[in-house]
């Protein structure tokens, strides 16, 4: 809304800096803001949602009510600017830094090793700053809350809860700490076990090196705002943007007077609900009207007979005030409070607790709200207010329907909420089941109340509300209705299960899906409220004895049953990580096989560390947006651009006509032309003056299509149509069809779903022409800057030696960043050229999840003969996966499918098949593991199909047919698997397997609900490509004349300390201190012709060509150094300058060799193996599908580790990252092959949460590599399929359920093992009852792509 009014000056602090801003714009968010205006770029945009925590801040400000200041994190993204008048913001900048002095906590987070990639840890930083700021000495649990909003794709957490931990008060870690050995090991407190083993380290960093902590030193919230608060001015400040007016009135009578003057503006306070909505869903208003400043809004009042609460009060706020609440009364007061506290525990993350108002999230009514639910069943009145005076309104299911007749009128707003206490005989109770089991929105949540007749256990009312059952909240009211005046026994519970299903009815296509699922935990739920009223019937009849009550007449809870009560605890990790301690004889000085800190941790810690976005804007820089297709596969009648070329700050269009050489190859274009092949599909591109006008054009062209058939989503309709994007690859050996015919055979399907890459920065490319020669030079995130550099160069038809890539740290790439940074550098380029000036791509989260495909999803059909015994004779494989409507990678990772297909296993009589299917869904690319974590899953999961029906265990199996001897694999390459036994009993003994598998055995015959499952795998994984020349790696090494070494090599800092690895190679070659050293950066101008950074073995291959530097170096050195073996460096390097010794030299390492013939079935691909094993203990709920981590142990193959500490981070890293795969990320397609989980909101990673409350990893020692540098193995990406243990814990678990429940054992093996599949899996009385869907009457709301 223009308006030609003056607006009011902004005025808060940063970093204890005055900041005035005069025209201001209220579309600004704070992130934004920090980065684009202050040059503060440690504060990261990532996801631009508030759901990932890397934009994190400290906002502090004085609470008149409380008369105190408070400290609270928020993610700036969401942040309006408008909103901070009279606060004060700490990014991270403000904390410390390198240059001045280092806080406490970003010391130990960087020396904790808790950085990889590093884009996430500004965010972590602030979140445990903050939590210190209030707590100095926090409990575990405070620690792991604060944490649970901020998402690590890189360390697996465990390692960032350690550095925390230090500031803890009552630690849970290990009293043995420093003694080498832990109380976590089998037989850990005896002197016998680990003392022996006095060359195993169990410490990674040692925490008396680091500083205290010192409240006092702390910035101090400024006195001129503490001033404001006290004496605050009570007019309205108004803000004027270009579409946007935002108006902060000072007192609650101004606002009632907007709010009759502009009825449609919504009131903001936290911007949690209304800022995701305007940004994604494109929802606008031009007036928005600010609570803030109103400190009427946030009054607590108690009263006799309940709570009131200002509406204005924040969920954090709500929580901390109901559990005051509850501690002062008596327990029978406090039933909707408990239940609230329930629910606050995990709705979303800290930094959204702290941001959104109770009044805001009921006023939102969003279907999965979970507190509505309670609030509902609780009585809870709102107290409106206007102009016209006050009155109250029921929040009953009329209001969360959002009927016009129990609505709040135009110019009503919200005051506070009334929430009774309960009474005595009356039961609350709350449930959720999520993807997750934090930080996640409900799949199904209820709010459920009974009232019994005292001293009967008769119904006298009955109240239940569920939540994401529907597009609205859903009240039961006729059920409730029904079953007053039942008692609440056997009979009642059937009664009500039947009447719920009926009145809470969800039909097949209901947005969200899992409709099965939701109406099975619509049951399970009000059973688990069932058993818990009956518990509680038991107390007070035992406690409170009253004539006539007696706890016979309610029915008995079979003890089996009383572990359905139980919630799984919120816990952070613990654990033990071993590693070899180096020679004693080895050089104090020499730091390779040491715990060296990641070069850049410091800096990523204080934000410090520059990444490709925050390098700053350049002189007259244009920014680019993306336009991508719709459709999914159509022709493309017309683009027309001119409506967007007319707005203001557009420069130009960008289309494929725009490209002077080739558009890409002829299968696989930068830019569609034509027709494009899949919704995403790249078709043009807007180049604008700032991001936000790009961003306004790119709704202004418009593109017309004529659709195409067929339209391809699944693999089964791409083998129907015969739709494949390369030739099959098979491998074979022995005879299978004559294998099969002796034996007992068994035919099953597995599926895999796929994994988005979700780097923590998203893709970004800076490209800015040079004034001459048409030369360029290109800033980007990627693993392979020589592929953008060949794709720029043929794209733009200039020779590549006029294009210089530049890589300084990339903030995560996982296979994600090997081709597509190709295409966006090339389209930028296309842009700078034909506009003359610098362009910026930053593709927004939703974007970068759209376009650039992610880990192939996998069909897989397999049939094995076995003998009784477990032996397994003939297994026959066919995959076929999903590749998306390009070629990309495709066929390289069918290749490696096939040949990492047998895993750990000699079978004699195999044949293995793939196929990769062409789909009209984005591209699918290389992803960590490539190919090796889906295929393996069918192996394994053929494993425990034979386990099964041999009635042995899976261990067994697994035992019996691994490698035993020296042996050629399938592809004919000797190994031995000697390395690969040891992990395995090492692996056994060190997780104390067999009694724990006795132990889970114990547990889950003693509880129905409840099944604790455990497995343990065996891993073989292969490193490297498999082709010579791509494991050829060179180094330029520079010794200036202080002694001052600069080494540059062709491997890319993605987060896996490859630059922190080089110089410890270079610093043992030429024996002086890494700390003489430095590593700028990775350029084409200065190592060419680079290999791309991934297949693990970015360390071996360059880590050889830097010691060929070194050595070349040394050896013309060494007549200087005979000469004065006393002198120092500095002295041999100025003597050798003074003979004119050249002191720079390129190191170059030819290759492993490696090839394969497809032919023939035979080759060499690989130049080694990493061995490994892990055991996974997990424990689920079979009402819900819920799954808690117990334990995992890990023992890994290193070799001899360069740098222990990282190599267990990547451990870590890649087994939670698998972990995710097999568990929790699902990626939903709609049935025109949309992508719907575009978003940490909807894509769920692996939370702080989600990690094994014991997570052990060891190093396995003495391990001998002589092919590699030093002995040394690539760990980046072995442990992805480790993970699996976790899922085949879960399929042990589910499988017991089965069996108690006389279900066949045997089901369809699908990943991920989500809540819902663990569910429906688990069959019982409650899935029965629940009503079916035909599909073929409906279309559904996604559907399944492998």
């Amino acid at each position: 809304m223009p308006c030609p009014s003056k607006s009011d000056d902004l005025v808060f602090f940063v970093n204890g800096r005055k900041v005035i801003e005069r025209n201001v714009d209220p579309e600004v968010t704070l992130l934004t803001f920090l980065r684009k205006n202050l040059r503060l770029t440690g504060t990261k945009y990532a996801c631009g949602r508030g759901g990932c925590g890397a934009c994190t801040v400290m906002v502090s400000k004085y609470d008149p009510v409380l008369a105190k200041i408070r400290h609270f994190s928020v993610t700036a993204c969401l942040v309006p600017i408008c909103s901070l008048y009279g606060n004060a913001v700490t990014t991270v900048e403000g904390v410390g830094s390198i240059n001045t002095r280092l806080h406490p906590v970003q010391e130990r987070i960087a020396k904790s090793h808790g950085t990889q990639c590093g884009f996430c840890t500004p965010g972590m930083v602030m979140s445990m700053y903050t939590l210190l700021r209030n707590h100095p000495q926090p409990s575990e649990e405070q620690l792991t809350e604060a944490l649970g909003g901020n998402l690590c794709r890189c360390t697996g957490y465990r390692p960032i809860l350690a550095s925390g931990r230090t500031f803890c008060v009552e630690s849970n870690g290990c009293q043995q700490r420093g003694t080498g050995k832990c109380c976590l090991d089998p037989g850990g407190n005896d002197s016998s076990s680990v003392g022996r083993e006095s060359d195993i380290c169990t410490e990674l960093f040692a925490e008396d090196e680091f500083q205290p902590l010192d409240p006092t030193q702390e910035l101090i919230f400024p006195p001129e705002l503490l001033r404001m608060a006290e004496k605050p001015e009570k007019q309205t400040l108004t803000f004027h943007g270009e579409r946007v007016t935002w108006i902060s009135p000072g007192t609650l009578k101004d606002l009632l007077e907007l709010k009759a003057k502009h009825p449609e503006a919504p009131l903001i306070l936290g911007n949690t609900s209304l800022g995701p909505a305007m940004k994604s869903q494109g929802h606008f208003h031009p007036i928005l009207l600010s609570a803030a400043r109103i400190s009427e809004l946030s009054v607590v009042s108690k009263t006799s007979e309940g709570l009131i609460i200002g509406a204005g009060c924040s969920l954090a706020q709500v929580k901390d005030i109901l559990a005051e609440r509850v501690s002062e009364l008596p327990e029978e007061k406090t039933q909707t409070y408990r239940a609230l506290l329930k629910q606050l525990k995990s709705l979303a993350g800290q930094q959204i607790r702290n941001m959104a108002s109770l009044g805001g999230h009921i006023i939102s009514r969003h279907c999965y709200s979970d507190l509505n639910p309670i609030l509902a069943v609780g009585n809870t009145t709102l107290n409106l207010i206007s102009v016209e005076g006050a009155r109250q309104m029921p929040l009953n299911e009329r209001f969360l329907a959002g009927l016009a007749s129990a609505d709040l009128k135009p110019e009503e707003i919200l005051e506070s909420v009334y929430v009774p206490h309960s009474h005595a005989w009356e039961f609350v109770s709350a449930f959720r089941q999520a993807q997750c089991q934090q930080n996640a929105l409900a799949d199904v949540n209820a709010g459920m109340r009974v009232l019994l007749k005292e001293g009967t256990g008769t119904i006298e009312d009955l109240s239940i509300s569920y939540g994401g059952a529907g597009a609205v909240m859903v009240s039961a009211q006729k059920s409730c209705q029904r079953l007053i005046g039942r008692p609440w026994d056997e009979l009642m519970l059937e009664e009500a299960c039947r009447l719920l299903l009926e009145e809470v009815s969800l039909p097949g296509w209901a947005p969200g899906g899992k409709v099965e699922f939701k109406r099975t935990l619509v049951v399970s739920f009000f059973f688990k409220f069932y058993l818990e009223v009956l518990q509680e019937l038991k107390k007070l009849a035992k406690f409170m004895p009253v004539s006539g009550l007696d706890s016979h007449h309610y029915p008995e809870i079979p003890d089996g049953f009383l572990s359905a009560l139980e919630d799984f605890p919120i816990t952070g990790p613990q654990g033990v990580q071993r590693y070899q301690s180096v020679d004693s004889h080895q050089s104090l000085q020499d730091p390779v096989g040491r715990p060296i800190v990641h070069l850049s941790g410091l800096k990523h810690a204080t934000g410090e560390a520059i990444f490709c976005d925050d390098i700053p804007t350049m002189d007259r820089e244009l920014f680019m947006v993306l336009v991508t297709s719709t459709r999914a596969h159509a022709k493309i009648i017309s683009i027309d651009s001119s409506e967007a070329l007319e707005l203001p700050g557009v420069v130009d269009v960008i289309t494929a006509e725009d490209i002077p050489g080739t558009n890409g190859a002829e299968d696989d274009k930068l830019m569609a032309v034509d027709e494009v092949l899949c919704v995403g599909h790249i078709i043009c591109a807007v180049v604008a003056e700032t991001n936000v006008q790009a961003k306004s054009a790119i709704e202004k062209i418009k593109i017309t299509y004529e659709d195409i058939e067929p339209v391809i989503f699944t693999i089964n309709d791409a083998i129907k149509h015969n739709s494949f994007l390369c030739p099959e690859k098979k491998l074979e050996q022995g005879n299978i069809e004559e294998a099969f015919e002796k034996v007992d055979q068994i035919v099953e399907e597995v599926h895999v779903g796929g994994q988005e890459h979700f780097y923590m920065e998203t893709q970004r490319v800076l490209v800015i022409p040079k004034a001459e020669d048409k030369e360029l030079d290109i800033y980007v995130s990627t693993q392979d800057p020589s592929h953008v550099q060949k794709t720029v160069s043929s794209t733009l038809s200039i020779p590549i030696n006029r294009i210089t890539c530049h890589v300084k740290r990339v903030g995560g790439g996982f296979g994600g960043k090997v081709g597509r940074p190709a295409v966006f550098g090339a389209i930028a380029a296309v842009g700078a050229i034909k506009t003359g000036r610098p362009i910026r791509l930053v593709l927004d989260r939703e974007d970068d999840m759209l376009i650039t495909g992610g880990r192939h999803p996998l069909f897989g059909k397999y049939k094995v003969g076995f003998m009784n015994n477990g032996r397994i004779k003939a297994l026959d494989i066919e995959c076929f996966i999903n590749g998306g409507c390009m070629l990309d990678d495709s066929e390289q990772v069918t290749e490696f499918l096939i040949l990492k297909l047998e895993n750990a296993y000699k079978i004699r009589n195999l044949r293995f098949r793939g196929r990769a299917c062409m789909t009209n869904l984005p591209s699918n690319t290389a992803f960590r593991g490539f190919g090796f974590p889906q295929g393996t899953l069918i192996t394994e999961s053929c494993i425990t199909a034979v386990a099964a029906k041999c009635g042995l265990l899976p261990e067994k199996i697994r035992e019996k047919n691994m490698y035993k001897t020296v042996d050629k694999t399938i592809y004919k390459q000797a190994f031995s698997p000697e390395t690969l036994i040891r992990c395995w009993n090492e692996c056994l003994d060190k997780s104390s397997f067999h009694s724990r598998r006795m132990q889970v055995e114990e547990f889950n015959k003693k509880n129905y609900w409840k099944k604790k499952g455990i497995a343990i795998v065996p891993m073989k994984f292969s490193v490297g490509f498999a082709a010579t020349s791509y494991h050829q790696a060179a180094a330029l090494v520079h010794i200036y004349t202080d002694g001052s070494v600069l080494v540059t090599h062709g491997g890319n800092e993605l987060g896996q300390g490859i630059h922190t690895k080089m110089l410890q190679v270079a610093s043992r070659e030429l024996k002086i201190p890494m700390s003489s050293m430095h590593i700028c950066e990775t350029s084409t101008a200065t190592v060419p012709n680079t290999i791309a950074t991934a297949a693990s073995i970015g360390s071996d291959v360059n880590g050889r060509a830097v010691q060929n530097a070194c050595q070349i170096l040394l050896k013309r050195l060494e007549p200087i150094i005979k000469k004065n073996p006393e002198g120092t460096w500095e002295d041999w390097i100025e003597a050798a300058f003074e003979q004119r010794i050249s002191l720079s030299a390129t190191g170059y390492f030819r290759g492993y060799k490696a090839f394969m013939d497809w032919e023939k079935g035979e080759g060499d691909p690989f130049p080694y193996y990493v061995y490994g094993a892990a055991c996974s203990e997990i424990e689920i709920d079979c009402l819900t599908g819920a799954h808690k981590k117990i334990r995992t142990d890990i023992i890994m193959d290193a070799g001899c580790s360069l740098n222990p500490a990282i190599d267990i981070g990547q451990v870590e890293g890649s087994f939670i990252q698998g972990m995710g795969l097999y568990t929790t990320e699902e990626l939903k397609y709609s049935p025109e092959g949309v992508l719907y989980s575009r978003g940490p909101d909807e894509y769920k990673i692996p939370t702080i949460t989600d990690i094994p409350e014991e997570f052990n990893v060891s190093l396995l020692p003495s391990s001998q590599t002589p092919l590699t540098i030093y002995s040394s193995k690539g760990l980046g990406e072995s442990g992805m399929f480790l993970g699996s243990s976790v899922f085949f814990a879960i399929t042990d678990a589910v499988a017991a359920a089965r069996r108690e429940r006389d279900i066949a054992e045997d089901f369809t093996v699908k990943s991920p093992a989500t809540p819902e599949w663990i569910r429906m899996a688990c069959a019982d009385r409650f899935t029965e009852m629940i009503p079916r869907d035909d599909l073929r009457t409906f279309k559904p709301w996604s559907i399944p792509i492998a």
